[in-house]
Order: structure tokens, then sequence, then C-alpha cells
């Protein structure tokens, strides 16, 4: 369920703004969306496990915040991200 060291570097590495760059509202966010995914391919073939169920009802919020953070911060960002990322908005 849990992303890997070698995929969470990679993220890291794709989304940062420099190059010591690891908790830019990009990286954390693209963190995210990797576990977002990650848990719900988990509830396809796990549909009663609420407890997991929840941990994702947080990162989904959590994403949400940050995503709302940098629109106001900075919008190129923002769109920037999520045209990468294959978000919605």
């Amino acid at each position: 369920m849990s992303i890997t060291a070698e995929r969470k570097a990679e993220l890291i590495k794709t989304h940062a703004r420099g190059e010591a760059d690891t908790g830019s509202a990009e990286v954390q966010v693209a963190i995210l969306s990797e576990r977002i995914s990650n848990l719900t391919e988990h509830f396809k073939t796990h549909k009663k496990d609420n407890h997991s169920r929840r941990g994702l009802l947080k990162l989904v919020s959590q994403r949400r915040s940050l995503l709302d953070h940098l629109k106001k911060a900075d919008q190129a960002r923002y769109q920037d991200l999520i045209e990468k990322l294959g978000l919605r908005r």
C-alpha cells in the first residue's frame, strides 16, 4: 500500500523546485497523489476495509489543503502541477 523509497525519490526528483527540495507543496501533493492512487487500487479488492478508508479520506483532505494553499500562493504553479499529475481541477 505504501510507496517504495525509490518511487518516492523519483517523485521528489520530478516535482522538486530546486536541488535539495523535498518539502514544497508540489512534492507533497505528488507523494500524496501516489499514496491515494495506491489506496484506491487496494479498495477495489478490499471493499470492507473501513479503517484504511478513513486514512484515505485524511490523505485526500490533506492534498486538497495543499492544493488550495498553492492556488492562493501561485496560480501558475498550481495549474502546472494539476496538469502534470492529471488531477481534475
